[in-house]
């Protein structure tokens, strides 16, 4: 890879002439900075952002980390970061896995948005010590360089619930997250806390949020024939993975099992019978995390936010 001393020896110029003219010092003449330019891109050389986001001490580039890039719950979502990080003028990178947490203490980006359990609490809180704003979508953490953007899942939650009990089911089978993740946990509670008010039998079965495990979900549950149940996934594509399983059982009518879902995926809204789902602006979501996280970086004060949830019948 071609460096500045490479441009130097070529240009028979010092190091620091080289530096000066990439950055567009006054300290060189337009002619030498326009000859060194030029023997620059002759020998494709390609500038060391990391070394220039040092000395400048910011990059106006966050980063937003996911578990995954499956499934359709983050297209909305990234493009309303997207438009709002632009507007703020950050560019804004998504990000998966161990490696790429090196960006932020490599200052190559300026801070963080968390979406993403398999990032760790510790080395969340190792990070803020350091200095560095987060944002989290995914959990609480106490620090005055962390704030939390968080769905209100039990409002949401409880109302997908009574919709549930109000079609007068006799079972409620909900289909839970992964064992570590803050929203499957908040939503299973409050479910379970609705199911016990109204002394409503039910069932909990662990899923994964995506649809595969939904529909393996489904295949556990034992539903009598014209039996009237309802079925609460927590969220959309395991809800559809439940639906897909029971239109294909012979021995179930579809229209004796009311599912109920949470994220209100577009797909969703399109099968018959229509799976009805909790429902929340995506884009305010998106928008205030970012902005959060501008306000963090600035050193601006700003405290954590709810993002409302309603359940649409």
């Amino acid at each position: 890879m071609v460096g500045i001393r490479d441009i130097a020896n070529k240009a028979e110029v010092s190091i620091s002439t080289v530096s000066y003219a990439l950055n567009g010092s006054p300290r060189v003449s337009e002619a030498t900075r326009k000859r060194i330019l030029d023997i620059a891109n002759e020998m494709n050389y390609i500038p060391n952002m990391a070394g220039q986001n040092l000395r400048r001490q910011n990059t106006n580039i966050i980063a937003v980390y996911l578990s995954s890039y499956q499934g359709t719950f983050y297209s909305e979502l990234l493009e309303s970061m997207n438009k709002q990080a632009n507007e703020l003028g950050l560019e804004l990178i998504v990000c998966s896995g161990q490696r790429s947490h090196l960006f932020l203490p490599q200052k190559m980006i300026d801070g963080i948005l968390v979406l993403d359990m398999t990032y760790s609490n510790e080395e969340l809180i190792k990070y803020a010590n350091m200095g560095y704003p987060i944002v989290l979508l995914d959990r609480e953490l106490n620090h005055d360089k962390i704030r939390s953007v968080l769905l209100n899942n039990k409002s949401g939650t409880r109302e997908a619930m009574y919709s549930l009990i109000d079609k007068k089911v006799t079972k409620i089978f909900v289909i839970s997250g992964p064992a570590n993740n803050h929203d499957s946990a908040e939503r299973t509670k409050a479910a379970i806390d609705v199911a016990n008010k109204y002394s409503i039998d039910y069932e909990i079965i662990e899923g994964n949020f995506n649809e595969k495990s939904g529909y393996e979900a489904a295949e556990r549950m034992t539903i009598g024939k014209s039996e009237c149940v309802g079925i609460f996934a927590l969220n959309d594509e395991m809800a559809l993975g439940a639906f897909n399983y029971i239109k294909e059982d012979s021995n179930i009518s579809i229209n004796d099992v009311y599912i109920h879902g949470f994220d209100k995926i577009q797909v969703t809204q399109y099968l018959n019978p229509r799976i009805q789902s909790v429902s929340y602006s995506k884009e305010d979501w998106g928008q205030i995390a970012v902005e959060t996280l501008d306000k963090l970086i600035k050193g601006t004060p700003v405290e954590n936010h709810i993002i409302p949830t309603y359940f649409e019948n």
